[in-house]
């Protein structure tokens, strides 16, 4: 039925490689999308929750967290980003520097500096921020409450002595010559 095409390699004799390239797959007859996908993943440093992964409780963490499993509780990661995936599932409320969605969040959210809320995202939940973006086709209920970043403090500035203003100076009137002749004459006589 099927006939083997000499130029085709046994799957054994390919070298092992997790993503195949997209010139492997337009010779399997896989359709590749040119458009680019935007999937935050998990960069080198960041925790992870699975996608089989399901975490009753509370997460703490200091470093990005990656959530593509379920998670049930509260979420904290006060100074770093936390992404929720394509396939998460989180119910539970979230304090964060910065959030990411992508897939579903049941809560309110809270980021220090900015949330971002993906075209495939469904959120029901009250958000505050001071950035936040949503991009077209993303499901949003709840109030959003845009607060001012806190701008970095300067060092307090001491007052300064209280000095008198200068009186400007103006030099004395000259009276006009004709009445200084017209003075003068009256103390000759």
């Amino acid at each position: 039925m099927w006939t083997r095409k000499k130029e085709e390699e046994p799957v054994s004799a390919r070298p092992s490689s997790p993503i195949p390239t997209a010139a492997e797959l337009s010779r399997e007859g896989i359709p590749i999308s040119t458009a680019p996908t935007r999937v935050a993943e998990p960069s080198g440093g960041a925790a992870a929750v699975g996608k089989s992964v399901v975490v009753k409780g509370q997460i703490f963490s200091r470093e990005d967290l990656y959530v593509d499993g379920e998670v049930e509780g509260t979420i904290e990661v006060q100074e770093y980003r936390l992404t929720v995936g394509p396939n998460g599932k989180v119910h539970a409320n979230v304090k964060a520097k910065e959030i990411i969605v992508q897939g579903t969040v049941h809560g309110n959210m809270e980021a220090s500096e900015r949330i971002e809320i993906r075209k495939e995202a469904k959120i029901v939940g009250d958000l505050r921020t001071a950035r936040i973006a949503i991009e077209d086709g993303a499901y949003f209920k709840g109030s959003i409450d845009v607060i001012r970043a806190e701008a970095p403090k300067a060092a307090p500035v001491s007052p300064q002595p209280a000095r008198p203003a200068p009186t400007p100076t103006v030099p004395p009137a000259r009276p006009e010559p004709s009445k200084v002749a017209a003075a003068g004459a009256e103390t000759k006589s």
